[in-house]
């Protein structure tokens, strides 16, 4: 009887720790465009207007339509370079401030049939999104709300015109997997031949919930982009880096004195960092040009970011859980200048070659507070983001620990958690064995989607351990990584 209870015993035991139930969700969680906003990481945003060949940052309104003739315009070829550079999403500016559109709209004339490009039948538009879908890269739009060009502009008439132009891009360019709205708004420029200055008010012109109902209806997976964020938030600098605590749910603060919180009306002080148990999941975009600013200038020819300089916005954006949105400026050729190209492919290999071989594939891993076996800890080096490990509802600091035969020599950790059910750890440590004791090499707050940590000196040990220091609830993490950077 005794041997017949201790056999019931282990059954249960056993079958216990197969059949525990998922972890409950935490807090505000993404949307499945936005798990696939996530999964893009790093993208580009093409400037490329009659600002260009003004050689100006940003175009009056009134360039000459006829000076935009890029002669040896190549989309493949851009978006090849891009594809070398890691990049996995392209946004074109479709319409700048200036006004003058990519396509040949309906809205306006002062778009690009007016100009001697493809002899006033192109549509840049088009072929920028062929070409994104023929190197399997995503593709998005940007459409300035504000433009310096159209007479209309701050009436209810000119708001009309650029919902009908959002339609159209909606309408004519496949899937977009983004929708990027600018902040800025309103001020001097040309407006259809009169040089003066039309001043909005920014919380009430744009109707921007009418606006985005559109962008809801028409292309329900693509991730808005504005200032304080309806999918994606704006990380509050152009300089590419979210700050060291980022925490992907967000409640936006509006200005003092006033009670709304719209785009040109709220405190971006807070977006670098986000708001831990935020009301809703708007994750940071890092911004940032590829040169000096966003538009072509053959005088920044020396000041095309490095290969390395990318890497470390790759890890201060990406590796905060955040993406890094890399801004690209054809020349008056219409294709990126050499070194352009030279950069973005250092960049790209750099991160390919550092992240190729995660050293945890080797190791044994283990944890005191796994949750069952359908939350294994191999789940931590699979390579899929979908599978994860889980410590039970009652164990908020678990530890997991990863040990070699021989040991290996890294100087990057990678931890992602699995957010389909929340950002839940609130602080961790990452401890190696060295000289029989435990050592201290890395610690933060936030994780989120990724999380990188970057060791100016490589270890070399045998045994790892990630701590959980604060938790509010049970930890999920899909992948924990550790890699060596590759040499340029």
């Amino acid at each position: 009887m005794k041997n017949i209870l201790l056999s019931f015993g282990c059954l249960f035991i056993y079958l216990f720790s197969i059949a525990q139930p998922a972890p409950r969700p935490y807090g505000a969680l993404p949307s499945a465009r936005q798990l696939k906003w996530h999964e893009t990481e790093v993208y580009g945003l093409i400037h490329f207007t009659p600002t260009t060949f003004e050689n100006k940052e940003w175009g009056y309104g009134d360039a000459d339509p006829k000076i935009f003739n890029p002669s040896m315009f190549d989309a493949e070829k851009i978006i090849s370079a891009l594809k070398a550079g890691g990049l996995k999403g392209v946004i074109l500016v479709s319409k700048h401030h200036d006004g003058f559109a990519l396509w040949p709209t309906k809205t306006t004339s002062y778009n690009i049939s007016q100009s001697p490009f493809r002899n006033g039948k192109g549509d840049m538009v088009k072929e920028i999104e062929q070409a994104c879908r023929k190197l399997g890269m995503k593709f998005g739009v940007y459409c300035s709300p504000w433009d310096r060009n159209n007479p209309r502009y701050g009436t209810s008439a000119y708001v009309e015109d650029y919902r009908n132009q959002l339609k159209e891009l909606y309408s004519n360019y496949g899937e977009l997997f983004m929708s990027w709205h600018d902040g800025a708004n309103g001020g001097d420029g040309f407006y259809g031949g009169q040089r003066t200055t039309k001043k909005i008010d920014r919380s009430t012109y744009y109707g921007w919930d009418t606006t985005w109902a559109i962008t809801r209806k028409m292309q329900p997976n693509a991730n808005i982009f504005s200032d304080i964020g309806w999918d994606v938030r704006w990380v509050g600098n152009e300089r590419g880096f979210a700050a060291e605590t980022s925490w992907a749910t967000f409640t936006p603060v509006p200005v003092e004195g006033e009670s709304k919180t719209v785009p040109g009306q709220l405190d971006d002080k807070q977006n670098p960092f986000g708001t831990r148990n935020g009301a809703n999941w708007v994750p940071a975009e890092c911004d940032v040009p590829l040169r000096k600013g966003w538009f072509y200038h053959p005088e920044d020819k020396d000041k095309v970011k490095s290969p390395a300089q990318l890497f470390d916005l790759y890890l201060k954006s990406v590796g905060r859980g955040a993406a890094l949105d890399l801004g690209i400026a054809p020349n008056t050729n219409g294709l990126l200048a050499d070194e352009d190209i030279a950069s973005l492919k250092g960049f790209g290999t750099l991160v390919n070659e550092s992240f190729k071989k995660n050293l945890a594939e080797n190791a044994s891993i283990t944890s005191k507070e796994t949750r069952g076996k359908t939350f294994s800890t191999q789940y931590l080096k699979d390579g899929n983001l979908k599978t994860y490990w889980a410590s039970s509802d009652n164990e908020l600091t678990p530890t997991i620990e990863f040990s070699w035969k021989e040991n290996i020599s890294f100087d990057l950790i990678r931890l992602r958690e699995f957010i389909p059910l929340g950002q839940r750890v609130e602080s961790f440590k990452v401890d190696v064995f060295e000289n029989h004791q435990w050592k201290k090499i890395a610690e933060a707050t936030s994780i989120g989607a990724c999380r990188i940590f970057y060791l100016q000196q490589p270890v070399s040990t045998n045994r790892v351990r990630v701590k959980i220091n604060a938790s509010p609830v049970c930890v999920t993490f899909s992948e924990i990584g550790f890699y060596k950077k590759a040499e340029l």
